[in-house]
């Protein structure tokens, strides 16, 4: 399975870099990072991941001089939306950067979300065997202070398909078949307005396959500030997703919350 090979690829990744890099006797060819942060909410493409509450965050990549990276990264999420698991989410990814020209980078890559034990509620309190696993392939491409990438699923988008669409949302939705090739495009642009201190400016849309009413656009506008190794960060998140399909209610299916609605976004980074 190939969420299985990537974990593997990059553990080995990860635990061999220092080794690596100790071993590099001219310029450094190896390099192991990492980073932890702390945010009021967790969004992904615009939607709340943890029912509007904080989330915990942090991973490790793996980089070498030819371009090629691995990583890992994860995040608390809620039982709300992710029912049945560890209230987990682990992301795997790995990928080539290409430099084009100067200024100009090519970006490839496969990306894995996995939700430990999690799978979907047909009802609340009744659990079936559909999972919310998604894999993701993309291309990117970065240009001085803009990036652009587009994701598209390489499976069905996080469980969605014709036996799943009767309760994999708020609302039920008509079976229309999978949902593999549903994408993701992702604009930003990063302004540097003094010395330590960025407006970070980001447009995305989601296309869901088969289901358009899933569909919608995200914007966030977020400002950054390093100060004493510190990233604090502080975002304005909204999104026109369709508000009947994008809540989530508590255990019992109730008092639900809207996920997609507009929000502040605080957060503290650090990274080592």
């Amino acid at each position: 399975m190939q969420t299985k090979n990537t974990l593997a690829f990059v553990l080995l990744a990860l635990s061999a870099g220092p080794v690596l890099a100790e071993a590099s006797t001219g310029a450094a060819t190896h390099s192991v990072s990492g980073n932890v942060g702390l945010f009021s909410d967790y969004r992904f493409r615009g939607i709340s991941q943890t029912w509007r509450q904080p989330a915990l965050q942090g991973g490790f990549d793996y980089a070498h001089s030819s371009g090629f990276y691995a990583g890992i990264w994860g995040s608390n999420v809620s039982g709300n939306s992710y029912n049945n698991g560890a209230g987990l989410e682990l992301d795997f990814y790995g990928g080539s950067k290409v430099a084009l020209s100067r200024d100009l980078t090519l970006d490839l890559g496969v990306l894995a979300y996995v939700y430990p034990g999690a799978k979907l509620n047909s009802a609340p309190g009744m659990p079936t065997g559909e999972k919310y696993n998604n894999v993701d392939v993309y291309i990117g491409v970065s240009a001085g202070a803009f990036s652009a990438k587009l994701s598209v699923a390489a499976t069905d988008y996080f469980g969605l398909n014709s036996d799943t669409a009767g309760y994999a949302y708020f609302n039920s939705l008509p079976a229309r078949g999978g949902t593999k090739g549903s994408s993701y495009v992702d604009l930003n642009y990063r302004f540097e307005l003094a010395e330590g201190l960025t407006l970070d400016v980001h447009l995305g849309r989601l296309s869901v396959r088969h289901y358009s009413e899933l569909s919608y656009t995200d914007v966030k506008l977020g400002l950054c500030k390093s100060l004493g190794g510190f990233n604090f960060g502080a975002a304005i998140v909204a999104t026109d997703a369709d508000k009947a399909y994008y809540q989530v209610g508590n255990a019992a299916g109730q008092e639900a919350k809207k996920l997609g609605t507009a929000g502040l976004v605080l957060s503290v980074q650090r990274s080592f």
